[in-house]
Parts: C-alpha cells; sequence; structure tokens
C-alpha cells in the first residue's frame, strides 16, 4: 500500500473513482476511456480511442489492446509509446474513435490530464482476420492540466458508447441491424439528457458514419475494412 505525499491518502485504496496507479495522473478502474495520440512518420500526431485495463492487483501494469492494423498499432510498434490523455470532451472522443485526425502536438487542447507512456507488446492472439495485441503502458511523465468536480450526464456516456457501436458497423462479427438498434437507443439518450456539447458530437457520429441512412438489407456501406474501421481511423481500441 503506498500513501501519497501529497494527501496522505493510500493510493492503493480503491474508492469509487478506482485506483491511481504509479505514475497516473488520474485513478482508473475497469476499462477507463482515453484518447491517445502517436507519432506517424510524417511527424504529426495521430488522434485515437483507447481503453486502458486497470491493474487487477497493486504494482500490475496498466495495459491497453489494438487490434489489427491500425496507425495506433504502427506508431506504438515504430515509436514505442505515445501521451494518453483524459477528457470530458464528447466531441475529442468521437473525433478519435471515428475520422482520421492528426495534431501537430501531442497534448489536445481539451486534455485535463496526459501522461507519456512507453509502450510493450506482451501477447498477440487471432480472432478472424484480426490480430489483438495487449501492450503494457509504462508512464514516464504526466501532469493534471484542468481539476473538475465529477458530474453524471447520461448523454456524455450514450456518445461514448455509440462510438464503440458505430465504429463496428462494418465488421463482419457484428450484427448489423442491433448496432443500429443501439445508435437510435443512444441518440434518443443524447437528445433528451444531453447538453449542447453532446448533440453536437453525436451530430458528429452522423457524419462520419451515416448510420441513419443505412437499412439492415443494404448492409455494410463505405468499404471499410475491420482492421482500420469506419472513416479509415482507429476505430475500436476500447476492447469493451
Amino acid at each position: 500500500m503506498t500513501t501519497d505525499p501529497e494527501d496522505g491518502r493510500d493510493r492503493d485504496d480503491a474508492g469509487p473513482a478506482g485506483v491511481v496507479p504509479d505514475g497516473w495522473p488520474v485513478p482508473l478502474r475497469g476499462v477507463t476511456e482515453s484518447v491517445v495520440t502517436t507519432r506517424g512518420p510524417n511527424d504529426r500526431w495521430n488522434v485515437a480511442a483507447l481503453g486502458l485495463h486497470a491493474p487487477v492487483e497493486p504494482g500490475d501494469p496498466v495495459t491497453a489492446r489494438t487490434y489489427g492494423r491500425t496507425r495506433t498499432w504502427r506508431n506504438f510498434t515504430e515509436r514505442g509509446g505515445g501521451v494518453v490523455q483524459f477528457t470530458v470532451d464528447p466531441r475529442t472522443f468521437v473525433d478519435a474513435a471515428l475520422t482520421v485526425r492528426e495534431a501537430d502536438d501531442p497534448v489536445l487542447p481539451s486534455a485535463d490530464a496526459w501522461a507519456e507512456v512507453r509502450v510493450e507488446e506482451t501477447d498477440a492472439t487471432t480472432e478472424g482476420d484480426t490480430t489483438i495485441r495487449t501492450w503494457e503502458l509504462e508512464p514516464v511523465e504526466s501532469a493534471v492540466v484542468t481539476e473538475r468536480v465529477p458530474t453524471v450526464n447520461r448523454g456524455f456516456g450514450a456518445v461514448v458508447d455509440a462510438t464503440v457501436a458505430a465504429s463496428r458497423l462494418d465488421v463482419p462479427a457484428f450484427d448489423t441491424s442491433e448496432l443500429l438498434d443501439r445508435l437510435r437507443y443512444f441518440a434518443d439518450v443524447v437528445e433528451r439528457c444531453g447538453g449542447p456539447a453532446e448533440r453536437e458530437a453525436f451530430d458528429r457520429i452522423d457524419e462520419a458514419v451515416g448510420w441513419r441512412e443505412r437499412t439492415v438489407d443494404s448492409g455494410p456501406a463505405g468499404g471499410a475494412s475491420a482492421d482500420e474501421g469506419v472513416g479509415g481511423s482507429d476505430a475500436d481500441e476500447r476492447g469493451s
């Protein structure tokens, strides 16, 4: 058990927010949604969604998975790391999950906290034509940019879940009709419970995948591959 020198609390005592692993700027629990920037061959920073798997036992590493030949996989392999960041802006999540976005700087303006990490591939399995790789993430530097009092908004949660469903529309292993049902439900939640940022974020989902125009009979649209996901992005690195 480790005591935080700043406030005297035990860092390994799991409260509702989870545990702060050594070197990380925020508590983690279960699978925590984050955005990761990784430096590509053009020296710009690719932006993608990344699910962080919290340690099961104190001292265990934080892990993440990449699915197929995504830009995050390539940049992890070639560069050996990236910058993980935490944000409450739903628009950032949508852009990271469903579009090809590159940035000049590794830390995004919407980041409330970030951690530069070294990564090491520790496992690889295959499901169908997709290789799933597990990575250990070791923080080397981190910072908290903005401290907020947590609030709960169903619209925000619906946007994050909708990005997962939308990213799987062109993946043969998932049922299109079920995914469209989920997206209709999430859209209703955002309309009833979300604020302006959540509604704008959901509009970006509409623009990225055009799910409202799809029908079950028409099958997948857009021709995206399972490796690159909808819109050619690192669509689903969350493993949820």
